[in-house]
């Protein structure tokens, strides 16, 4: 780690494209999906705009909430991916159609080291981590649960171009 970073990133943050890290996560977690015979989908408003932030912990974020999601949905579930825009904020909604989140779990689900999963298939690290991450890309990160549907939302602030920072 050299000075003036932090796990090797910039200082500041910087205006993120995070679709295409969206994009290649889910990719990624496909072969998960696939192993389960649970169908995928990504669907991506057009012309969603950057936001001001660190690239690696977006990706960060999503590698964690879908593969949860996988891990929740039974075989030959769903999980969505859908990203939108509202108002001055982008929002990705991991949408999966599992169990979902019974109320004795609701307030402990972003708590260090809380996890529902079996011994030896998760940390309880996931989701405080990413809840941490959010919050230092000036993001909020909530749900909604039901049998049959759990939805989470991260909406994180649309970038702001400053007129001094335009390079011409």
């Amino acid at each position: 780690i050299t000075e003036g970073t932090i796990r090797g990133q910039a200082n500041g943050a910087l205006p993120v494209d995070w679709r295409p890290g969206l994009g290649d996560t889910v990719a990624v977690l496909k072969s998960k999906a696939h192993e389960k015979s649970v169908a995928v989908t990504l669907e991506l408003e057009a012309e969603l705009p950057k936001v001001r932030g660190f690239v690696s912990e977006f990706n960060q974020i999503w590698g964690n909430l879908i593969d949860n999601a996988l891990d929740a949905v039974p075989h030959g579930g769903r999980v969505e991916v859908v990203a939108t825009r509202e108002n001055q904020s982008v929002v990705v909604q991991i949408i999966d159609d599992g169990l979902g989140i019974t109320e004795e779990v609701r307030s402990r689900i972003f708590d260090p080291f809380f996890t529902t999963k079996p011994m030896g298939h998760g940390t309880g690290l996931g989701l405080d981590i990413v809840r941490r991450l959010v919050r230092h890309n000036d993001g909020a990160i909530d749900f909604e649960s039901q049998p049959g549907r759990t939805e989470f939302r991260v909406r994180l602030p649309i970038m702001k171009i400053n007129p001094v920072e335009v390079v011409r």
